[in-house]
């Protein structure tokens, strides 16, 4: 089985996959969907088409940084309730996503990758980070 590692933002989405023995996270991509949940959820579908052993789905919480809601995670909660009545044969959970993208940027800045490439990847890695720290907590 698979884990599907999502980082849900305003405008993108990072996506990330477990390998099939669901031991490492593998970038899969960034989808610009600009705040269209219809969009997103049509190239969620084409993706777990194409993975179909994914069982568990983990979205990023945006939690302020005193562990509080932020309005982004109203939002999130929203899209997660439509996950859950969609896909409501799969785990859909959540895990605290503080930090991700700033250690995304740590990664691309120390890798060196220059800004016009920053912007479509940083959603991706923070995907990885989601679902990395996800599989550690599970362990």
């Amino acid at each position: 089985m698979r884990i599907l590692g999502i980082d849900y933002g305003d405008a993108r989405v990072g996506i990330a996959i477990t390998d099939a023995l669901g031991v490492t996270a593998q970038g899969l991509e960034t989808i610009s969907y600009n705040g269209n949940d219809k969009i997103l959820l049509k190239k969620l579908d084409e993706i777990l088409e194409k993975y179909p052993e994914v069982d568990t789905i983990v979205v990023g919480m945006p939690l302020n940084m005193n562990g509080t809601k932020s309005i982004r995670a109203e939002i999130t909660e929203q899209f997660v309730h439509k996950l859950k009545c969609k896909y409501n044969k799969l785990k859909i959970t959540t895990i605290d996503e503080r930090l991700t993208t700033v250690e995304a940027h740590k990664t691309m800045n120390f890798l060196d990758i220059n800004k016009t490439k920053k912007r479509g990847i940083v959603d991706t890695i923070s995907a990885v980070y989601i679902l990395e720290t996800y599989m550690n907590r599970n362990k």
